[in-house]
């Protein structure tokens, strides 16, 4: 087994709710043998209030969290990324930069909850349900024993981590 350290980029356009929860989840969950990151292709600026709060909430790190352009993913001096996942459907059909290193990518799409209207607990309630779909995700993924399997057999079991329940059409097999 490798004692290597893996980059995760999770990417969204606005870089507001799915990536940041993606982010976060991944840093309490795969401490040690996983760095996490997020970006957006369009970042809103700020972190949505509501995923701070579901993070918060569930005992997740928010230190650090913010809205960032993947543009900071693309320089030569950024951290190498092993694996790049989209999260939303605009993302994933959208040019991403060139990552160096050619990393494993997936779009393990679910839906937007900051899109979701009405009250608080309307709110809570859709964000609340984005942090356990990206939960079971980042916790099948990190149950992968990644350093034993080829590269096509971990591509095929990412693929398959982004059609769990939840996943939205673009991800799901047609």
């Amino acid at each position: 087994m490798s004692d290597r350290t893996f980059n995760v980029l999770f990417l969204c356009t606005g870089n507001t709710a799915r990536s940041v929860l993606a982010e976060s989840i991944l840093r309490k969950l795969g401490t040690g043998r996983f760095n996490a990151y997020s970006a957006g292709s369009q970042p809103k600026g700020m972190v949505n209030p509501y995923a701070l709060r579901v993070l918060a909430d569930n005992d997740c790190p928010v230190d650090g969290l913010r809205s960032k352009s993947w543009d900071e993913f693309a320089t030569p001096d950024a951290p190498r990324m092993d694996f790049v996942f989209t999260v939303c459907d605009n993302a994933a059909g959208e040019a991403c930069p060139l990552w160096p290193g050619q990393p494993m990518t997936a779009h393990w799409g679910i839906e937007d909850p900051a899109a979701v209207e009405g009250t608080d607990i309307d709110k809570l309630r859709a964000f609340n349900q984005a942090f356990r779909f990206m939960r079971n995700r980042i916790s099948a993924f990190i149950a992968l024993p990644v350093a034993s399997l080829d590269r096509m057999a971990l591509q095929h079991k990412l693929v398959e981590i982004g059609e769990q329940e939840g996943a939205t059409r673009a991800t799901q097999k047609a």
